[in-house]
């Protein structure tokens, strides 16, 4: 009988570990996007861009975007996503289709997929700082 209430509470103190762990890791993850909320995303004057594919990246947990941002004649002419990890974020890889046609990163973000849109625009302007410099 006392094996029995020793396996039990080892049970019960591994569960708890593992609970607070859990709410740690989510509450880190949570914390990751709340800052990206407030991270600013810069514009550029595409006349200083030179012609070329320029790759550009960039990650919170659990979001990850790669892509390569094709300059032809001072113009974004494409956005290739390369890789995007995503939760429920697939959505948003249609906001390359609004960059190219304002010629801008000051668009909306996409409703419903807030943190890759974002993401993405990271990613985007990590290739155009490339290309522009």
């Amino acid at each position: 009988m006392k094996k029995r209430y020793k396996i039990l509470i080892i049970i019960f103190v591994v569960l708890i570990l593992a609970f607070v762990a859990f709410k740690i890791a989510f509450s880190k993850i949570e914390d990751n996007l709340k800052q990206l909320t407030l991270t600013e995303i810069a514009d550029f004057d595409l006349t200083t861009a030179k012609d070329g594919s320029y790759n550009g990246s960039y990650s919170v947990f659990p979001v990850s975007v790669e892509v390569i941002v094709t300059i032809k004649d001072h113009a974004i002419i494409q956005i290739d996503l390369i890789k995007h990890d995503n939760g429920k974020g697939q959505s948003a890889e249609v906001i390359t289709e609004k960059i190219i046609a304002k010629q801008s990163l000051d668009v909306d973000l996409i409703s419903q997929a807030t943190y890759s849109s974002k993401i993405i625009l990271k990613a985007v302007e990590d290739a155009l700082i490339k290309a522009c410099s």
